[in-house]
């Protein structure tokens, strides 16, 4: 008896493994191309106003790019975004910056004074929660998903193939949305981001958990 109670729970465990592996994508523990986007409600941003992703509601795309002002990686995008911002919003495609650590470096204060400094023209939100990071899967800074006007993940991962933005030669981001634009399939839906680590909270446990 004990041995088929064993056997059951093998296969149940297997069983949930693969429907795990089939929910996320080949880089990503969480999305997988196709995906509805998670949305997000309220988040502050650095000009006072508060965001949702239904604010977006007649952008034929958006770009939703985890970021921070205190990774190398992401500063070195900074530029990049920008000239994205200039040559696709003219065309209806949202740029969106979402920050969610929360060490000095990257709070709302050092998030204005960069955002003001670099003459960002596209939102730059904070969640306090670090939820939408986590709904999103995000685990780098930078990290890119291209959402299509449906609002379904059709691209996660890098923005290009430099992260330092020297010798680019396959731009991801940009080839995800001109195909998104023209009503095609993304052909590259998914890459590996670099870029530091997202900085997570850790969750403590209690002392009773601990001492268990």
């Amino acid at each position: 008896m004990a041995t088929i109670r064993l056997s059951l729970l093998l296969m149940l465990m297997t069983l949930l493994t693969q429907m795990t592996s089939l929910q996320a994508g080949k880089y990503n523990p969480t999305l997988s191309p196709g995906d509805a986007a998670p949305a997000w409600q309220g988040l502050p941003g650095v000009d006072g106003k508060k965001y949702s992703l239904s604010d977006f509601d007649s952008s034929k795309a958006i770009l939703v790019v985890f970021t921070c002002n205190s990774c190398p990686y992401a500063v070195d995008i900074e530029d990049r975004l920008l000239a994205f911002h200039k040559k696709y919003g003219q065309k209806g495609v949202a740029v969106v910056a979402i920050n969610v650590n929360k060490v000095e470096a990257d709070l709302m204060p050092a998030m204005k004074e960069k955002a003001q400094q670099k003459g960002f023209q596209f939102p730059y939100l904070f969640d306090e929660t670090q939820k939408i990071a986590k709904d999103y899967g995000a685990k780098r800074t930078p990290e890119c998903f291209v959402l299509d006007q449906d609002r379904k993940v059709v691209y996660m991962g890098a923005l290009d193939d430099s992260p330092e933005g020297k010798k680019i030669s396959q731009r991801y981001v940009e080839a995800a949305v001109d195909m998104t634009l023209a009503g095609e399939k993304v052909e590259l839906a998914e890459t590996i981001p670099v870029g530091c680590a997202v900085r997570f909270e850790r969750t403590r446990r209690s002392r009773r958990a601990r001492s268990k």
